[in-house]
């Protein structure tokens, strides 16, 4: 009964440790544009005990804590203004379209710049994408202006129109990295009529007083399942000092 009291409260720890993991990712990444936060969604394990017909009484289920997987938060963060003509910011629903190594990918960052090579990139180095492709600028290219809709244009005319998609379930989207995310067995959709804002950003959706909360919360359960441990096996010591001094 004491190994089962101990196990119990070793999956609850590890439960914990991982919750902190994701509450401290969330804390880390509150200034991180298009940041989602995440929480952990955890689910009860029940094991049978020992068998029926060996006790008298009827036996009890053991409560385990098993770790099931990572919930995260679309809701959208705040917009503010940076004056910057390459910040851009989706006001509503819509993703960017980026090219990554491993292939398309969708993010809410629209914190873009130009590379040497004229190429529109995220701050991780993925080129963004458009309707035709990846957008390239030249030298010619000087007054860079993103419309509504996502049209981009220049003194030299227009570049394309960056690709904005929706999808009808965001929950089947796994994150990659900070703000990136990918769609394993969904297709997304063109949003023909996106709000493009240029010159904004959306900041990480992370509120900090709910996430400090949380980790203030998760901090004292760790302490009382420690202190929880720490005296069963107390007691566990004892039993056996007991039993050894059995004639």
């Amino acid at each position: 009964m004491i190994d089962n009291a101990l196990l119990i409260s070793l999956s609850r720890q590890v439960a914990l440790r991982r919750e902190m993991d994701v509450i401290a990712n969330n804390m880390a990444n509150m200034n991180t544009s298009g940041f989602r936060s995440a929480e952990v969604l955890f689910e009860e394990h029940l094991m049978r005990g020992a068998e029926a017909t060996a006790n008298k009484r009827a036996d009890r289920d053991l409560s385990y804590v098993m770790d099931r997987g990572t919930l995260h938060n679309f809701e959208p963060g705040a917009l503010i203004p940076t004056d910057n003509p390459l910040d851009l910011a989706i006001d509503g629903e819509g993703w960017f379209v980026v090219q990554t190594p491993q292939g398309e990918r969708y993010t809410r960052n629209g914190s873009f710049q130009l590379t040497s090579t004229g190429h529109l990139v995220t701050s991780e180095g993925y080129r963004v994408l458009g309707d035709g492709g990846p957008l390239i600028f030249n030298d010619e290219d000087r007054t860079i202006s993103v419309a509504g809709d996502g049209t981009v244009s220049t003194e030299a005319g227009e570049k394309g129109r960056i690709r904005v998609v929706r999808f009808a379930d965001q929950t089947s989207l796994k994150a990659e990295g900070n703000s990136v995310f990918r769609a394993d067995d969904v297709q997304p959709e063109i949003l023909d009529q996106p709000r493009v804002l240029q010159g904004m950003i959306e900041k990480s959706n992370v509120k900090p007083l709910l996430e400090m909360s949380r980790m203030i919360e998760v901090t004292r359960a760790y302490a009382s399942m420690t202190s929880m441990i720490e005296r069963a096996d107390n007691l566990r010591r004892d039993a056996i000092s007991a039993l050894g001094r059995i004639d």
